[in-house]
């Protein structure tokens, strides 16, 4: 018996591990997509003040 040889149950990991690695990759690459594209659309502006707003009485 050869060690090399691989198991079924190693098998069926490798290729659900490679299908959950291109599934995180499409989601990554997704939000960089949306991110990208709503940081160079027209109406994006920076807000001037970043602090939270406070009430007035």
């Amino acid at each position: 018996m050869s060690l090399s040889k691989e198991h079924d149950l190693h098998r069926r990991r490798k290729s659900l591990n490679i299908g959950l690695g291109l599934s995180l990759a499409g989601f990554v690459v997704l939000v960089l997509v949306l991110t990208m594209v709503k940081v160079t659309s027209n109406g994006f502006e920076f807000p001037e003040n970043l602090s939270p707003p406070t009430e007035q009485e």
